[in-house]
């Protein structure tokens, strides 16, 4: 074969090397352009989480700058989207007074959801001895004295969506539930067992992803 036979051969072969990776590139931005255009049309709408109740095991600020606490909360989720599902990858929930954690982190097991469907959890938040600031301590033994502790159930996680077979990233969702704790002449919950009481809230959370 001549030079110039193997010349036209060279070019012949990145001829084809360039139409190849050209298609390539074509085919995923066609996919990617699809997938696109499947997400606006859909508009995926955040998860709803409603508190339900919190019953309340153990509650003592006796110690100054200490606080010991114990709950179950019902927490329900759903799914408004109705072609769309939700992957949650990971889910803490934990109990705040005024921006202040005073449990520990519990983590919720991984789950799918999908359209339409309803998710709930029970789990156990404990805190044994938390310290919290002299500030917040006066204020929480005021606020227990006077009959109702606010505090805030959060949740924190990642969530993917799910459109047919496409997967997206991960997203962070926060989730905040406020709870109001009554004592004394304000006591509006239920004794489901001894040193338990329960509080019915149904109360809607607010949602961020």
């Amino acid at each position: 074969m001549s030079a110039k036979e193997c010349g036209h051969h060279g070019k012949g072969h990145n001829k084809f090397r360039r139409r190849l990776l050209f298609g390539i590139l074509f085919f995923i931005l066609i996919v990617l352009i699809t997938v696109l255009l499947i997400w606006a049309i859909l508009r995926p709408s955040k998860p709803r989480f409603i508190l339900q109740d919190t019953t309340v095991y153990g509650f003592n600020a006796s110690v100054p700058n200490f606080l010991t606490s114990s709950f179950q909360v019902t927490v329900s989720s759903r799914n408004p989207n109705d072609r769309i599902g939700i992957y949650y990858d990971r889910l803490d929930l934990y109990a705040t007074y005024r921006n202040q954690q005073i449990t520990p982190r519990t983590s919720l097991p991984p789950t799918y959801q999908g359209h339409k469907d309803v998710n709930v959890w029970s789990p156990f938040i404990n805190g044994n001895m938390i310290p919290i600031s002299p500030d917040f301590s006066t204020s929480l033994s005021s606020e227990q004295a006077s009959g109702s502790v606010f505090l805030i159930i959060k949740i924190d996680g990642r969530v993917r969506w799910k459109v047919g077979a496409f997967v997206s990233g991960r997203y962070h969702l926060y989730v905040r539930c406020p709870a109001i704790i009554t004592f004394g002449s304000k006591f509006n919950g239920v004794i489901v067992a001894q040193n338990a009481v329960k509080f019915q809230f149904v109360t809607r959370c607010s949602v961020s992803v």
